[in-house]
C-alpha cells in the first residue's frame, strides 16, 4: 500500500483486512508514507501501519455499513505525520491502544518509542514491544456522533 493509493482513497469508506481482530471499517482521513488514518464509529481515529495491513475493500456499488451522517468530523483532530514512527514519537506520554483485539493487544501511556521498540506504561508494569509488531495505534480522539437539530428529528 503507497502513499498514492491512499491518496486516492481519502474521504471514502473503506474496510481494512477482510476479517479478524485488526479489521475495521471506516472513512479514510490521511495516507502517509507507511501508514494512514481511518475514522470509525466504535474506535474514533485508527492509524494503521500499512506494512500489515493485507487488504483494503471497498464496496463500489452499495457501499459499506458506515454511517458517515451520524459522525462529525467538525473539530476532529488527528495527526498527520509524514511516517509511522514519527507519529509513534508524536503520541508521546499519550494513553494509546495498540493492536485492536487478540493477546497482541496493549494500553498504556506511551513512554518512549524508536525505531527498535515502543515502551508503554500501565499502572506498575512497563511492557516493551518490538515497534515492528505495533500493526495499529489509536488515543483518545473519538468522533462524536452528531446531535439532531428538531427539524431533522
Amino acid at each position: 500500500m503507497n502513499k498514492e493509493l491512499m491518496s486516492s482513497l481519502v474521504g471514502k469508506v473503506v474496510k481494512v483486512n477482510r476479517g479478524g481482530p485488526e479489521s475495521r471499517t471506516g472513512k479514510l482521513l490521511y495516507g502517509g508514507d507507511d501508514h494512514f488514518a481511518l475514522l470509525t464509529e466504535k474506535d474514533g481515529v485508527i492509524y494503521y501501519n500499512t506494512s500489515h495491513v493485507k487488504s483494503i475493500s471497498q464496496n463500489i456499488k452499495s457501499g459499506l455499513p458506515f454511517n458517515v451522517e451520524e459522525l462529525s468530523e467538525e473539530g476532529l483532530e488527528f495527526m498527520k505525520e509524514d511516517t509511522f514512527g514519527a507519529l509513534l514519537t508524536s503520541l508521546k506520554y499519550q494513553w494509546v491502544s495498540i493492536n485492536r483485539g487478540g493477546p497482541e493487544k496493549l494500553e498504556g501511556i506511551l513512554e518512549n518509542s524508536n525505531d527498535e521498540f515502543v515502551t508503554l506504561v500501565l499502572n506498575e508494569e512497563v511492557v516493551r514491544l518490538a515497534a515492528f509488531h505495533v500493526k495499529s495505534i489509536s488515543y483518545g480522539v473519538k468522533a462524536k456522533k452528531a446531535e439532531k437539530t428538531e427539524e431533522e428529528k
